[in-house]
């Protein structure tokens, strides 16, 4: 059978993206390389991949660039920055960018493989004839887990990669109280640093997109312990 699932890589060191391209081929997988952020962007915007994993340090133009423009037009691909920049801002730089994940170089195949693999499952690209779409609700808001979209009372809300997810995770655990901790850990992949004020920022932006202008509210603060979803 022939590969199907596409991968776009971009990364300007051209050993390591001939790396990376020999170890997702002989997995199965059909890559595209791109040596600089211009040319990254320019595929990125004009085919459709599977996954994009994308460096932050490229001639051109930025990874972080990059990112937002390919997020402006395809919010459902997941993309995974792999990169030397691996400061605890560089990351809530990329993730507000738009990225799903973020690798620090040097790194192990296997790992980018496993990453790989688990982000293409969540988006179903591996589960090929896969059944009915899965839905989480709350009230009159639902959410579509393998389509990536979220209407509330009819309304369709447009969400980045992140402010999905933190959705999704708040949904998957309605009506409990969650923990800064876990929201970085399972959101972030980064132990919580009490120094930084992303989570408060990303449940302010879901606020403004999912509860601003509807009477019932269902995102809350449970001050000391976290935050919850809650319908009831």
């Amino acid at each position: 059978m022939e590969p199907t699932t596409k991968i776009l890589v971009v990364e300007d060191e051209v050993k390591v993206a001939e790396l990376i391209k020999k170890g997702l081929e002989t997995n199965g997988f059909l890559v595209d390389l791109a040596f600089d952020g211009m040319m990254g962007r320019r595929l990125g915007m004009q085919h459709h991949y599977d996954l994009i994993i994308l460096d932050i340090n490229l001639p051109h133009e930025n990874g972080y660039m990059v990112c937002r423009a390919i997020r402006e037009r395809n919010n459902q691909v997941p993309i995974i920055f792999l990169t030397a920049l691996d400061a605890l801002d560089d990351k809530l730089e990329g993730f507000d960018a738009g990225a799903d994940d973020y690798i620090a170089k040097p790194f192990e195949m296997k790992e980018l493989l496993a990453r790989v693999r688990v982000f293409l499952k969540r988006n179903g690209t591996a589960e090929v004839g896969s059944t009915a779409a899965r839905m989480l609700t709350a009230a009159d808001l639902v959410l579509n887990v393998d389509a990536k979209t979220v209407v509330r009372a009819g309304k369709s809300i447009e969400l980045t990669a992140k402010e999905f997810q933190l959705l999704q995770y708040l949904l998957e655990n309605k009506n409990k109280v969650i923990s800064k901790v876990d929201i970085a850990e399972k959101i972030w992949n980064i132990t919580f640093d009490t120094g930084t004020n992303v989570i408060e920022v990303y449940v302010n932006y879901l606020r403004n997109k999912v509860d601003k202008g509807f009477e019932k509210k269902l995102i809350h603060t449970q001050i000391g312990m976290g935050y919850v979803l809650r319908e009831g």
